[in-house]
């Protein structure tokens, strides 16, 4: 089995840390491809960032040999929905992933994030997948991304302190990481916290091998269908489906 994970960021080193991440709950034989966007931002931390990424997520779901699923390794879920309408594939968004793995192992879980303009982009998205009465709570600590990086930064004592927080505060029994730059912090944290702590990565890769193993794919019928024929001009005229999107493998690629 073949994973594509997509980090959406320019950062390869974050490509390095999460690809890390996967690697560590894959299976013996799934293979673990970890990408880093060629277009966008160095961080993702806010709407302009998202919506600037998408279309070099949509680069690495086209280039190469088709994967088994794809994972977009960044808690927005950027292009998730326009991710899953170019190809069959399972394509899994680490925020929605690491909502539903809280659920099966807590009654209440709190998300902890990095910025405030990023805890309302969480807050939307825990609306959206139908969370409200799972998430007991968002939490910003005000932590960029890029210092997630940084080993002379105090990132990791300030996300554990809110972790506690969210915990006494919050009555939650579970904490769900807000960034996939965390990843390498959940047993870190779940050491101290005695509590489930999930990252989003390791549960969109664990989810993606579940699903693939069931034969499943993404539907193609109503608005998941593959994109409707037109121009597209200006600095997107490469991506006109008016050339004619042919099948090839689990990916729709313009012939």
């Amino acid at each position: 089995m073949r994973i594509k994970l997509i980090n959406p960021n320019t950062t390869s080193s974050m490509t390095d840390l999460i690809g890390a991440a996967a690697r560590a709950v894959a299976a013996e034989r799934t293979e673990i491809i970890a990408t880093t966007s060629k277009s966008g931002a160095a961080s993702i931390e806010g709407h302009f960032d998202e919506a600037m990424s998408i279309v070099g997520l949509i680069d690495e779901i086209l280039e190469g040999p088709p994967a088994d699923a794809y994972v977009i390794a960044c808690f927005g879920d950027p292009g998730l929905l326009a991710a899953r309408e170019i190809t069959n594939a399972p394509v899994f968004g680490i925020a929605e992933a690491a909502m539903h793995a809280a659920t099966f192992v807590s009654t209440g879980f709190s998300v902890v994030t990095t910025l405030e303009r990023t805890r309302i982009i969480t807050e939307h998205l825990v609306r959206t997948y139908g969370m409200e009465h799972h998430c007991r709570r968002v939490r910003a600590t005000d932590v960029p991304v890029l210092e997630l990086e940084n080993p002379d930064s105090n990132a990791r004592a300030t996300i554990l302190a809110e972790c506690e927080r969210a915990l006494r505060e919050d009555q939650s029994s579970a904490i769900v990481l807000g960034c996939a730059g965390m990843a390498d912090l959940a047993s870190y944290l779940e050491e101290r916290l005695q509590v489930p702590v999930i990252d989003g990565v390791a549960a969109a890769v664990k989810f993606a091998e579940a699903i693939v193993g069931m034969g499943l794919k993404t539907s193609k019928r109503g608005d998941l269908a593959p994109p409707l024929p037109k121009i597209y001009r200006g600095k997107l005229s490469g991506y006109g489906a008016a050339t004619g999107m042919a099948q090839r493998g689990d990916v729709l690629r313009a012939s």
